[in-house]
């Protein structure tokens, strides 16, 4: 087993990666006490060599790893890419790409809704994956040969899933619909832990001004505390408190005291003054540092029935298809056709999506297509 852990064998691993069209990469981190994943393993494969890279190496520098992942001409292959992404991001301070999730283009083959790497290789390959690695805390070395095994295996088995998945989704017209599902993780702000940005991960509450300024500083404080002290959100303040900031706006240490889901003597702390500073500030200044009140929608009353007969069609219709139903519309799509029928704004109703499910949808909640029983299977129909 290849274990990559000095500069001279990464550049030389490196070196010949760079003629591969596509890499293989996986990787283990652990996060349960950080704010940032601790990277602990990079599995890479080519066709030429598999290879397991050390990255807690003592002087390891990670660059000749960098320039492949931002090479455009290397396709960088990873299963359920989203958390890879995030730390690569970290490490190249910039969106590798490009990248093929396997596990988006088995959704678009009909292996289900974010299918694990597991099953998709025991659908595929017919393998059974050793899982008794799986809870290993990687941060910790030696690692042993069962462990590092695990470990390659989640590369190993991606060289032989790619190029048949791939040769598949042509063959079927699909490749393109994996490449447009797969663009929204090119998008740096998917990556980039923006303080001013973090109460886009709250619920708002109170669209009025004072309420999102308050929320929006919170957030912001304790977003950048947690950076610093590389700690998890929760660590600094549960977002139960972020509401309650928003809510009550303290302007003083004497009244965040006085706030139920604050901890009790956090306004002793090193960082309460800072709190309070920063939600006074942005309140006084509300009109100019409030975000926008995101827009409300009110559904249409009595939508449950148009939803489920949607919901039914949509399943038959991907059954038919070989598709998993989420790659075509959301829940959220069902229910916007559902509410607003043509004038709804979802990718169902667009491109490919539309050809297998928008159009027929909406034919449905026209009248002109009806669901009936043939036994015991439910049938669509057109009405004439």
């Amino acid at each position: 087993m290849n274990i990559i852990t000095t500069n001279a064998a990464l550049a030389e691993y490196c070196q010949a990666a760079k003629s591969a069209p596509f890499i293989c990469i996986d990787t283990e981190f652990m996060r349960e006490s950080t704010f940032y994943s601790i990277l602990c393993l990079i599995q890479v494969a080519t066709c030429q060599q598999e290879a397991i890279i050390d990255p807690l190496a003592d002087d390891l520098d990670l660059a000749p790893l960098i320039d492949i992942l931002m090479d455009k001409s290397i396709t960088k292959v990873l299963h359920a890419a989203r958390q890879d992404m995030e730390i690569f991001y970290q490490i190249c301070g910039a969106v590798p790409g490009p990248i093929f999730d396997t596990q988006i283009a088995a959704m678009a083959l009909g292996f289900g809704e974010s299918v694990g790497y597991g099953s998709l290789v025991k659908g595929r390959l017919g393998l059974d994956l050793d899982k008794g690695a799986r809870f290993t805390d990687w941060s910790r070395r030696p690692l042993s040969d069962k462990q590092l095994s695990y470990a390659l295996a989640d590369v190993t088995h991606l060289q032989s899933l790619y190029e048949p998945l791939v040769a598949e989704l042509e063959d079927k017209n699909r490749l393109s619909w994996v490449l447009e599902e797969m663009a929204p993780q090119m998008e740096e702000a998917l990556y980039n832990f923006e303080p001013e940005d973090a109460w886009r991960r709250l619920k708002v509450r109170n669209p009025k001004k004072p309420y999102l300024a308050a929320l929006k500083a919170a957030a912001a404080w304790r977003e950048r505390v947690a950076q610093q002290k590389d700690v998890p959100r929760r660590r600094i303040l549960k977002d139960d408190a972020i509401y309650d900031l928003a809510q009550q706006r303290p302007r003083d240490l004497k009244a965040l005291t006085k706030l139920r889901a604050i901890p009790r003597g956090f306004e002793k702390s090193s960082h309460a003054e800072a709190l309070v500073d920063a939600i006074r500030a942005a309140i006084d200044n509300a009109d100019d540092y409030a975000p926008a009140a995101p827009k409300v929608q009110h559904m249409p009353p009595s939508l449950g029935p148009r939803v489920e007969m949607l919901r039914t069609l949509l399943r038959l219709r991907t059954e038919v298809d070989g598709i998993a139903p989420r790659l075509v519309a959301t829940t959220r799509d069902i229910d916007q056709i559902a509410a607003f029928g043509e004038k709804a704004k979802v990718q169902a109703l667009k491109g490919w999506r539309r050809d297998i499910f928008g159009q027929d949808a909406i034919d449905m909640l026209a009248g002109k297509i009806a669901l009936r029983l043939d036994g015991e299977d439910v049938v669509v129909e057109r009405v004439d």
